[in-house]
């Protein structure tokens, strides 16, 4: 009996050739009706950095993913329960958690955030991973939904 689906699985060779990494991984595990989202940045999925030097835009781009995955896993931005967000620099904080609010308005997840000397990409200024839950019943809110 599978008990968990693996999500957008990838080896770190392809998605970091600046690197001797050879770890597979994935994007998302949906465990039972729990939904483990790994931590999204300012890359799209075809590896592009979107953004360069801009927290908020990364920020956006990052959500995108996040919605993009849950969904993938039959989950949605509603169904949100707690997110830890990484930032480079502390002056991006408002910027990156003004956007990532845009994209959480009126779902109240609980929420963790610290400030880190770096990610595993210098580029990289913010970083956010996520755990949601798969309810019983259908969201009342669109899952399609994008921030007013």
């Amino acid at each position: 009996m599978v008990t968990h689906t693996r999500i957008r699985m990838f080896n770190t060779k392809e998605t970091y050739p600046n690197q001797t990494l050879d770890n597979d991984l994935c994007q998302a595990v949906r465990a039972g009706n729990t939904v483990y989202v790994r931590g999204q940045v300012g890359t799209d999925f075809e590896g592009n950095l979107v953004g360069l030097g801009d927290p908020q835009a990364q920020a956006e781009q990052a959500m995108k993913n996040v919605k993009q995955l849950l969904a993938e896993a039959g989950s949605d931005l509603s169904h949100i329960v707690k997110t830890t967000t990484y930032i480079t620099d502390p002056r991006y904080r408002e910027p990156v958690y003004r956007e990532v609010g845009r994209w959480l308005k009126g779902v109240y997840p609980i929420s963790t955030g610290l400030v880190v000397a770096g990610l595993a990409q210098p580029q990289w200024l913010m970083e956010i991973d996520v755990i949601a839950v798969i309810p019983d019943q259908p969201s009342s809110q669109p899952a399609d939904k994008e921030p007013a």
